[in-house]
């Protein structure tokens, strides 16, 4: 299935049921009276997080949605009957926003959680509804009312509890591969992973938290260079950053920065959560060179650096370990 996280479609609840003008005719019943009933109200258009969903591929094809509209009143002081509501089901983390992209109108977030973004129509009134008594026989009846329609943005940011980050080829999709069951795309040429990937990681029965691995960051990506920057917002909700740094590659420092001021330049928090930076394939690096750019990463960040390779699987579950402990603390938090 194809990933699509972004998504614009148009929403339009149904209008109410028309009221009626009708008297009452019964035999020997000279003066029945009016008993034209109201109409019905319009369907609604519902959103609901479903966990079963994790793209928006389905609204590429299906772009419009309208909901009926109510039944019209009848004789015997009859109801419309209501129309039924439209549910779109979308996957949890979508963020509905406004057509100016900024707005935001519903962040279903949660399981279940669900949003009516436009409210049917209510219905017209009969006769029976103007009758008084200086009124006895009304034969006026109004319309019902137009429901709303407005085009919307679907944006899906995925739920993680961890971000995986990094320059492209940095072996982010090999440690995803090395440490989950998770099966992404793995090629020695730059930006593999055109898409984000989730992971989940057990360490123990009671022990286990998602994983989001995104395409590789390049410098000048929050002005559009490479993919961009717009797969970050995935990462936007993770208690932690595991930030990946190709150490077989050299210059360390640099490209540690890189990305460093790609998430600043970026912002929505994400220069604030905390981090955690590992020193990748070390397999393929000497005892020399791995203790020299350790050192250089560690002075320049000022943090503990991980040792790892994700192709032997070296340093992987101390690694784990961390970022387990990093995710429970911002739980407990």
């Amino acid at each position: 299935m194809k990933f699509l996280d972004q998504a614009k479609i148009y929403v339009r609840s149904g209008d109410g049921g028309n009221g009626v003008v009708a008297f009452r005719r019964e035999k020997f019943l000279e003066f029945g009276g009016p008993d034209g009933g109201n109409g019905g109200r319009g369907g609604h258009i519902i959103f609901e997080a479903v966990q079963n969903l994790n793209t928006l591929i389905d609204f590429r094809y299906t772009q419009h949605f309208r909901a009926p509209k109510g039944g019209n009143g009848a004789g015997s002081d009859r109801t419309g009957a209501a129309a039924p509501d439209v549910h779109i089901k979308v996957p949890v983390g979508t963020q509905i926003l406004a057509d100016d992209q900024e707005t935001l109108l519903a962040d279903l977030d949660v399981p279940g959680k669900s949003i009516t973004l436009c409210r049917g129509g209510d219905g017209g009134h009969g006769n029976t509804h103007f009758k008084s008594s200086t009124n006895r026989a009304p034969r006026r009846a109004t319309e019902g009312y137009p429901g709303e329609e407005r085009w919307v943005w679907l944006r899906l940011k995925l739920i993680a509890d961890a971000g995986l980050v990094g320059l492209p080829n940095a072996g982010k999709s090999t440690f995803l591969a090395a440490s989950s069951a998770a099966r992404p795309k793995i090629a020695d040429y730059p930006f593999t992973t055109l898409h984000p990937q989730l992971g989940v990681i057990r360490l123990s029965n009671a022990e286990e938290f998602v994983l989001a691995d995104i395409p590789g960051l390049i410098e000048g990506a929050h002005e559009g260079a490479g993919l961009g920057d717009r797969f970050l917002g995935h990462v936007e909700r993770c208690a932690v950053l595991l930030h990946l740094v190709d150490g077989a590659a050299g210059h360390v420092v640099d490209a540690w920065r890189t990305v460093r001021g790609e998430l600043d330049a970026y912002g929505a928090g994400l220069e604030d959560k905390p981090e955690l930076i590992a020193l990748n394939k070390i397999d393929a690096m000497t005892k020399r060179e791995i203790s020299s750019r350790r050192a250089a990463l560690a002075r320049a960040s000022g943090q503990e650096i991980h040792l790892v390779s994700g192709v032997t699987g070296k340093g992987v579950q101390e690694l784990l370990r961390a970022v387990q402990d990093a995710v429970t603390r911002h739980k407990a938090e």
